[in-house]
C-alpha cells in the first residue's frame, strides 16, 4: 500500500471523526435548546425528549473516543495530525458536559412541575431564556469555528464569554431580591439558582471549545490566560 494512499486513508478517518463531532455538537445544542423551551413553557414533553437526547449524546462520546484511540495506535499521528486528535477527545467530552448541563435543566423543570410551579408565578423565567440564547448562541459559533478551524471567530467566541458571567450575576441578584420579598418563592427561586448556573457552564464549555479551536491551529495551549494574551498569542 503507497504512502500516499495511506495519507488519504488517514485523511478521509480524520474528516468522518470531525463530521461526527459536528452531529454531536448539533444534538448537544438541540439539547440546550429544548432544555430552554421546556423551562420557559414547563413543558414536561419537552424535558422527557432532552433527557432522551441525552443517552445518545453519551453513546456518542463513547463511540468517538473508541475510534480516536483506534486511530492513535494504528496511524500514530504527529504533529497538528496528533494535535486534532487530542483536541477532538477534549472537545467530545465538553460536548458530553454541555449535554449533562441540559439534562439537569430538564429534571429542574420536572421537580418545579411536580411542585407545582406554573407561568403563573412572578419568577424572571424569562431572564434565564436571555442568558440561554447567549449561551447557545457561543456554543453555535464555537461550533462553526470548529468546523472550519477558524481560529478568528473562535476569538470572537472567547471575546463575548463575559456576557453570560454579567448576566448570570444580574440573573443571582434577582433572584435574592424575589426571595427577599416573598418567602413563597424561594425553594423555586433556589432551583432557578442552580438552572442558571447550569446555563452559565454551557458558556463555559463553549469557551473551552474555542481555546481547543487555537490550540490545534496554532499549537498553542491558551487556557488561563486573559482575552488579550490570547490574542497575541493567536497571531
Amino acid at each position: 500500500m503507497t504512502d500516499k494512499h495511506l495519507s488519504t486513508q488517514f485523511d478521509a478517518e480524520l474528516s468522518g471523526i470531525s463530521t461526527r463531532v459536528l452531529e454531536m455538537g448539533g444534538i448537544v445544542e438541540a439539547q440546550v435548546v429544548n432544555a430552554v423551551y421546556a423551562l420557559s413553557n414547563f413543558s414536561a414533553e419537552t424535558a422527557v425528549q432532552v433527557l432522551k437526547q441525552e443517552e445518545r449524546v453519551n453513546a456518542m462520546e463513547v463511540e468517538i473516543d473508541r475510534d480516536l484511540s483506534s486511530i492513535i495506535a494504528r496511524r500514530q499521528p504527529t504533529a497538528r495530525d496528533l494535535r486534532l486528535l487530542i483536541a477532538v477527545s477534549k472537545t467530545i467530552a465538553n460536548l458530553e458536559r454541555i449535554g449533562d448541563e441540559a439534562a439537569r435543566i430538564a429534571r429542574m423543570v420536572q421537580r418545579l412541575l411536580d411542585a407545582g410551579m406554573s407561568t403563573r408565578m412572578q419568577l424572571p423565567v424569562s431572564d434565564l431564556t436571555y442568558e440561554a440564547e447567549l449561551a447557545t448562541r457561543q456554543l453555535r459559533q464555537a461550533l462553526n469555528a470548529f468546523a472550519r478551524l477558524d481560529v478568528e471567530a473562535a476569538l470572537e467566541v472567547l471575546k463575548h464569554d463575559d456576557q453570560i458571567d454579567q448576566e448570570f450575576e444580574g440573573l443571582m441578584r434577582k433572584l435574592i431580591t424575589y426571595m427577599m420579598e416573598d418567602p413563597r418563592t424561594i425553594s423555586a427561586a433556589i432551583d432557578l439558582v442552580f438552572v442558571a448556573k447550569a446555563i452559565e457552564r454551557v458558556g463555559d464549555h463553549a469557551k473551552n471549545l474555542a481555546e481547543v479551536i487555537i490550540y490545534i491551529v496554532k499549537g498553542t495551549d491558551v487556557r488561563h490566560n486573559s482575552i488579550e494574551t490570547v490574542e497575541s498569542l493567536a497571531r
